[in-house]
């Protein structure tokens, strides 16, 4: 792989930066691979590396409908974080953040990590009892949560102007999770895509499947492409929204609806906020980019959905939420706006699992799945690779629905 340095920067500025190595390779797909992972998002890219990585399984091909970092790896609001509640959760958070700092050095990719703190911003007793209960048990996992006055707060959020005595909610309490980051999402994807290829791993864009075959003694024997068929002994879905639209081609129903999660952008200002800001009483969120842009974003859809545009209703909520608390920011304008598809779980954690299906696995339930991505992969790579859970996803399998073993994690969106 080439190394990305300053020297290098220097030496291909002499032939105008003309002589640089393709990232990755393009090269024609094959009939059989040992193993296929199907999608090219955060999740998939990271198994593919940890597999070569961790492993030495290199014989594997990535299948990508759209192209390298198009799906919701693009669409989301790239925090890093582990203030979670539930014992199950916070370790592998915590696995995810520690992964995350030392991705960049590892990959040679700059991905323009930063560690920003999360501050919460409390306007009611009830989320102050529930937020105290996950700082404590944040302490026990090694997470850092710790509280700070209203004053403290504010100084920490100039704009935060709103939430006085006088106000519908007033301000109570803040919490900070000194651990929380921001990451520059496309460069995750190619950053990982880069590393896979490198080991071996093929990335094949602009190929979708369409359904997952079986063979005579059931175990899954590949997948059906636009391109043809392409024969594997194991197939991991790591699609995001649309995991069931391809479990459901040979018969396999899984705990998990999709719906819309959507956020936007303001035009570029100076900066104001170096951290980003959550308030789960009323359901918004926000950061500012290195571009200046400031990043909301709050809740999903109530219905389920596949779109990837953003309801009028969602969109005026969250902004009627946040001049609540920041009123100076109503002069600003809108730039852009997206959406992704999240398949969430019955009890709103992942799923990293074997399926019933011998040879299938599965990773989905990601809600907020961005800060999931290295953990995510390292996990997922490991159960491929021993076809025996990770100890840090062991929670997180198909079987707890059997036995009604739920996650329930109030943790789980950083807006509620």
């Amino acid at each position: 792989m080439q190394r990305y340095s300053l020297l290098s920067l220097a030496r291909h500025a002499l032939s105008h930066h003309q002589n640089w190595q393709r990232a990755w390779r393009q090269p024609p797909l094959r009939k059989d691979y040992e193993v296929l992972i199907i999608g090219a998002g955060g999740h998939g890219l990271a198994t593919a590396h940890y597999l070569a990585r961790e492993h030495g399984i290199t014989d594997v091909a990535v299948l990508e409908k759209g192209w390298l970092g198009g799906g919701n790896i693009a669409r989301n609001t790239v925090t890093i974080r582990s203030n979670y509640l539930r014992d199950e959760s916070i370790p592998f958070y915590v696995k995810s953040v520690a992964l995350y700092e030392q991705l960049t050095r590892q990959l040679n990719f700059n991905l323009m990590y930063s560690k920003r703190s999360m501050i919460d911003v409390v306007q009611t007793y009830p989320k102050l009892r529930e937020i105290r209960r996950r700082m404590f048990n944040m302490h026990n996992h090694g997470s850092t949560y710790e509280p700070i006055s209203v004053d403290e707060l504010r100084r920490r959020i100039p704009p935060l102007t709103g939430g006085g005595p006088d106000a519908r909610l007033p301000i109570v309490a803040g919490m900070v999770h000194t651990d929380a980051a921001v990451c520059r999402h496309d460069a995750v994807a190619w950053g990982l895509a880069r590393s896979a290829d490198d080991q071996g791993v093929e990335i094949h864009q602009n190929t979708a499947v369409q359904a997952l075959l079986r063979g005579p003694d059931g175990r899954i024997c590949g997948v059906e492409t636009e391109r043809g068929t392409v024969r594997a002994k194991k197939v991991a879905v790591a699609v995001s929204g649309h995991t069931t639209t391809l479990t459901e081609t040979i018969g396999l129903r899984l705990p998990v609806k999709t719906f819309n999660l959507t956020a936007f952008v303001s035009e570029p200002v100076k900066p104001l906020i170096d951290v980003i800001v959550n308030c789960p009483d009323i359901g918004v969120y926000l950061s500012q980019s290195d571009r200046g842009e400031l990043v909301i974003g709050g809740a999903n859809d109530p219905g389920q959905s596949y779109r990837r545009d953003i309801k009028q209703h969602v969109f005026e909520d969250a902004v009627v939420a946040m001049l609540e608390l920041f009123p100076s920011f109503k002069r600003l304008k809108l730039m852009r706006q997206w959406g992704g598809t999240l398949d969430i779980a019955h009890d709103a954690s992942p799923i990293v699992s074997k399926t019933a299906i011998p040879g299938l696995y599965v990773s989905a339930g990601w809600w907020g799945g961005f800060k999931a991505v290295p953990a995510g992969g390292y996990t997922l790579a490991h159960l491929i690779a021993h076809d025996e859970p990770h100890p840090l996803i062991e929670p997180f399998s198909l079987d707890r629905f059997k036995h009604l073993d739920y996650v329930l994690e109030s943790g789980t969106t950083a807006a509620r």
